[in-house]
């Protein structure tokens, strides 16, 4: 029982690396973006303007829209094939293909038992995960059966954000970083020692701060912060080492030096 006592108070209290993440500037361009969603691998940026949504290829650009269903909360392109926006004032998310055209359209109003989904993000096959704030409470939800295929237990601040890959989610809140599994089991619980957005790429945390950017790599508990220059971060993303920061409508790339 030590031992377990322990192992919860590590990973109940980070601790900030004196090291530091070197980075090389890769990039610089003007871009103009209320929000970008993701970067891929092959510079296909998804972004939001107002309330439509763009893929911008080299050679072509999609776009989708539904005034219909008031201003995007927000949305997730993890998987190009099955992307998600969430419509929160409607309490509706939207999946989209590849090309921006809607697959399904999951109106949580409908569906019993009740969700009032606030936050969502990506899961395997036919799922996504979303906080139902009523039960205060992450759920893996299939869309395609509209059933639940499993729940985390709740939790008792406000949530700040939400991020996730096939395997795990991590639930930012005002008092904690928790990480799932696929099951809704607590991997870790960490004290938000003043953390305010984040991004995942391959299990590893890209972590913001009053401060700046620290990374949090998967299975340690201690934050490493990330060298670099004096910028007014908007939004920022990464896409396996290269982190992308979106600041003054110019959109900055680095490659992360990782050892």
């Amino acid at each position: 029982m030590k031992s377990l006592a322990y192992l919860l108070v590590f990973f109940s209290v980070p601790l900030f690396s004196q090291e530091k993440i070197e980075t090389t500037t890769l990039s610089s361009k003007p871009l103009t973006a209320d929000q970008i969603i993701q970067i891929d691998n092959f510079g296909t940026i998804f972004s939001i303007i107002g309330n439509v949504i763009y893929k911008t290829e080299p050679t072509k650009d999609y776009m989708y829209s539904n005034v219909q269903l008031g201003p995007i909360t927000s949305a997730h392109a993890f998987n190009p094939l099955k992307i998600h926006v969430l419509y929160k004032n409607f309490n509706t998310v939207v999946v989209l293909d590849n090309r921006l055209s809607e697959i399904y359209k999951i109106d949580f109003n409908n569906i019993q038992p009740y969700k009032n989904v606030t936050h969502t993000s990506t899961g395997s096959d036919n799922t996504i995960w979303i906080f139902n704030q009523d039960a205060q409470q992450l759920e893996l939800f299939d869309f395609k059966t509209n059933q639940t295929r499993a729940t985390t237990m709740p939790v008792q601040s406000d949530v700040l954000n939400l991020k996730s890959n096939y395997n795990y989610s991590w639930l930012l809140t005002e008092d904690y970083l928790y990480t799932y599994n696929y099951f809704g089991s607590t991997i870790s619980k960490i004290k938000n020692e003043g953390f305010i957005k984040l991004e995942e790429s391959n299990g590893n945390l890209i972590i913001q701060t009053k401060n700046g950017l620290y990374c949090l790599a998967k299975e340690t508990a201690q934050l490493t912060p990330i060298q670099l220059p004096e910028l007014f971060i908007k939004q920022f993303l990464v896409t396996n080492e290269t982190l992308y920061i979106y600041a003054d409508e110019t959109l900055h790339q680095f490659q992360l030096k990782m050892k």
